[in-house]
C-alpha cells in the first residue's frame, strides 16, 4: 500500500497519536493526569471516558466461555492458571488508563499525580475514600508493600521497572514517591499501572505460591463463586467505593461477569449457539460469513457486531525457538517461512479476505516503511550494521506464494537456502552433513482447531522438503508450563502491541528472557540493537524519535524471521445477545482492553 494512501486511512489514529507530543513541559505539580508525551486529552473536571456511556443502565449478567481452566486465583505470580478477570476487576491500580488515547492515565486510587520535566522521579496521592472490598482503607503501606512484592517476587513482567527504581518513600499520610536510576519517561506510568494488594490479607503466606484463596481488592467486581477449572463468576460489588469516580462513570456495568471454561475452542462456539453464553468474539472471517446462520441469529436472539481499530496488527503466528541449534541461522528461518503457504492457506481456511501481517507495528504510523531504511531510522541501525540479519536495513518483505498448493517456486528458494545452510534432501529426508535429518516439534494446545487446521497444511508444506515435524498437542496448563519453560522447537505466538510501545518490550525482546523462564521473548531473541532501539524510544522527548526508534524496531524484528506470521483483521468481530449494548463512541484501541464488559451494558428491548 502506498504510504500516503496509509497514512491517510489511519489519519484519526495519527490525529489522536499525535496529541500525546502536543502541550509543553510538565510543571512539578499535582495533576488529575499524565500522558506519556505532552498533555492528556481530557481537562481535570472531565465528566466520563468518551468511551463510556454515563446513562447505561446498571443490572444483568454477561457470560463468556474460555477455553482451557484455571488453578490458581493469584495473576500476579509465575506459577498456576489464574483467570484473567481476576486482575482486570477485582484490584485497582493508583492510576486507570483511556485506551482513547494512545497512552494516557487518569487518576484511579491515587487523587493525583506529580513528575518533574524529567521524569526523574514521579509523586502519587491516594484519595483518602478508597476502600478495599471489606471496607479497609486502601494505605500507602499497601501501595508500598505490593510494589516491592510484586517487584521482587511477583510475575517477571513487573520486575524490569522495578529493577529502575532507585527508592521509594513515603512522602505524607496519603502519598508515595518513587526516584529512578536512571532516564526512562515511560517509568511515570509504570508506577501508576502496579495492582494494590491488601497487605494484611497475604502476611505469613507465600506470595509465590499457587492459591485458591479469593483475593481481596478494592476494584467494582468480588469473586462471587468459583469452581477450579470449570466457571468464575464475578458479582458488581454493590459497596464499592470508586463507583462515582467520573473515571468510572459508564464503566462495570454488569451486575454479574461469569467465565465458563471448555477444554476445546470448537465447543466454546457450540456452548454459544447453544445460548449458554452470550457473546463470542469471532477470528475467523470465513466463519463469520458463512457459520451464523442457527436460529438464534436468524430469529434476532443473537447481534452480528463489527468494531474498527486503530491498533497495530501485533504478531500472529509460528514461533521459532532460535534457542534450538536448527533455527538459530536466519537462512533456515527463512527457508520455512518460504514454504509456508500462506496465500494458499487464507484462502483455504479464512476465504482470502484478511490481510497478512507485515510487520509488528504495521497497521499503524508506528510499522516501518517498505524499502531500505533511511533517514533517522537508518541512523539508529548503523552502530549494528554489520550484526543485523541481511534485510534489515536493505528491506524486508514477506515472501508471496502463487497461491496454489504446491508453491513450487518458493519451495525451490526454501530448498536453495537449506542448502546454504548445510542442509540437504538426502533419501527423501532433509539432512546435514553428517546424515543426521532434520526435526522439530510443534507444540500446541488442544482445542486450537483453526491453528491446528494451518499446521495440518504447513506440515504437508514442509514434506516436499524432506521434513516431517512432530505435532505434540497439550492441554492448556502443559502450553502455559512449557511455553515460560521456552521448551519448545515451534509454537503458536500472539503478542498484541500498543500505540505507544515502551518497557514492556524488553520483556518481549529483551536478552534476558534468553535465559529467564516467563518472559515473552519465546523466540530468544538475543539482539544488542533490539534493546538499543528500545531504550531510544522510553528515553525519546519528541515524536519523530519515537517513531523511528519503534520503525527500526520493527525492521529488526520483521527481517529477524523469527515468526511466521498469518493474517490480521482490522476489525473484530462479535457476536451477543441483542441485550448487550456498547457506546456508539468506539475507542481508539477498538475491541481490546478496557472495552468488554467494561463499557458495555444490559437493556431487553423495549
Amino acid at each position: 500500500m502506498p504510504g500516503s494512501v496509509f497514512f491517510r486511512r489511519l489519519r484519526p489514529a495519527i490525529a489522536a497519536f499525535g496529541l500525546v507530543f502536543m502541550g509543553a513541559t510538565v510543571d512539578a505539580e499535582p495533576q488529575h493526569a499524565i500522558a506519556m508525551y505532552g498533555a492528556p486529552a481530557l481537562p481535570a473536571d472531565f465528566a466520563h471516558l468518551p468511551q463510556a456511556n454515563p446513562d447505561a443502565p446498571k443490572g444483568g449478567a454477561i457470560r463468556f466461555g474460555e477455553s482451557g481452566g484455571f488453578d490458581s486465583l493469584n495473576p500476579w505470580i509465575l506459577k498456576g492458571r489464574a483467570p484473567a478477570a481476576v486482575a482486570s476487576y477485582t484490584v485497582e491500580t493508583l492510576m486507570g488508563r483511556s485506551y482513547d488515547e494512545p497512552f494516557t492515565l487518569y487518576g484511579l486510587l491515587a487523587e493525583s499525580v506529580e513528575t518533574d520535566d524529567a521524569r526523574a522521579w514521579v509523586e502519587f496521592t491516594l484519595r483518602a475514600g478508597a476502600r478495599f472490598s471489606n471496607g479497609n482503607p486502601v494505605t500507602i503501606d499497601d501501595v508500598m508493600w505490593s510494589y516491592e512484592t510484586l517487584g521482587t517476587l511477583g510475575h517477571p513482567r513487573y520486575h524490569t521497572a522495578w529493577a529502575k527504581v532507585a527508592k521509594m518513600e513515603q512522602t505524607g499520610p496519603r502519598s508515595v514517591r518513587f526516584t529512578f536510576t536512571e532516564p526512562d519517561r515511560e517509568l511515570a506510568l509504570l508506577m501508576g499501572m502496579r495492582p494494590v494488594l491488601e497487605r494484611a490479607q497475604w502476611q505469613g503466606k507465600d506470595f509465590t505460591a499457587t492459591t485458591l484463596e479469593v483475593p481481596i481488592g478494592s476494584g467494582p467486581y468480588v469473586v462471587d463463586r468459583f469452581e477450579a477449572g470449570r466457571y468464575i463468576v464475578l458479582k458488581r460489588d454493590p459497596n464499592w467505593w470508586g463507583a462515582d469516580l467520573p473515571f468510572n462513570r459508564g464503566q462495570h456495568n454488569f451486575d454479574e461477569i461469569r467465565y465458563d471454561y471448555f477444554g476445546d475452542g470448537g465447543v466454546v462456539f457450540e456452548a454459544f449457539k447453544a445460548g449458554e453464553i452470550s457473546s463470542y468474539r469471532e477470528g475467523n472471517s470465513a466463519k463469520w460469513a458463512s457459520a451464523y446462520d442457527f436460529p438464534a441469529v436468524t430469529e434476532g436472539r443473537v447481534v452480528k457486531s463489527e468494531i474498527v481499530h486503530q491498533r497495530p496488527s501485533g504478531i500472529t503466528g509460528l514461533v521459532f525457538n532460535t534457542r534450538r541449534a536448527q533455527f538459530a541461522d536466519w537462512r533456515v528461518r527463512e527457508a520455512l517461512t518460504q514454504v509456508f503457504n500462506f496465500e494458499f492457506i487464507n484462502q483455504t481456511l479464512g476465504g482470502g479476505t484478511e490481510p497478512r501481517i507485515t510487520s509488528y507495528f504495521s497497521n499503524s504510523p508506528l510499522g516501518m516503511l517498505p524499502g531500505p531504511a533511511s533517514g533517522r531510522v537508518a541512523e539508529l541501525l548503523a552502530p549494528f550494521a554489520a550484526d543485523l540479519v541481511p534485510g534489515t536495513i536493505e528491506g524486508y518483505s514477506l515472501p508471496v506464494g502463487d497461491g496454489t498448493e504446491l508453491n513450487r517456486a518458493n519451495t525451490r528458494a526454501a530448498l536453495a537456502l537449506l542448502e546454504q545452510a548445510g542442509w540437504t534432501v538426502q533419501d527423501g529426508a532433509l539432512k546435514n552433513a553428517a546424515g543426521e535429518p532434520f526435526t522439530f516439534e510443534i507444540v500446541l494446545a488442544q482445542g486450537a482447531r483453526e491453528v491446528i487446521s494451518i499446521v495440518e497444511i504447513y506440515t504437508q508444506a514442509l514434506s516436499r522438503l524432506g521434513i516431517t515435524p512432530t505435532v505434540t498437542l497439550v492441554d492448556s496448563a502443559q502450553y502455559t508450563e512449557r511455553t515460560n519453560a521456552y521448551d519448545f522447537d515451534m509454537a503458536w505466538y500472539v503478542r498484541g502491541l500498543s500505540l505507544s510501545p515502551g518497557n514492556e518490550q524488553m520483556l518481549y525482546w529483551g536478552i534476558k528472557g534468553v535465559t529467564e523462564p516467563g518472559s515473552r521473548n519465546w523466540m530468544g531473541i538475543a539482539s544488542p540493537a533490539a534493546e538499543a532501539m528500545i531504550t531510544a524510544m522510553i528515553s525519546s522527548r519528541d515524536q519523530g524519535e519515537f517513531i523511528a526508534a519503534t520503525r527500526a524496531l520493527d525492521r529488526i524484528l520483521t527481517a529477524g524471521r523469527y515468526v511466521i506470521p498469518i493474517w490480521y483483521s482490522q476489525v473484530s468481530r462479535l457476536a451477543h445477545d441483542r441485550a448487550l449494548h456498547y457506546p456508539e463512541h468506539v475507542p481508539l484501541y477498538g475491541d481490546w482492553i478496557g472495552y468488554q464488559p467494561d463499557v458495555w451494558w444490559y437493556e431487553e428491548a423495549k
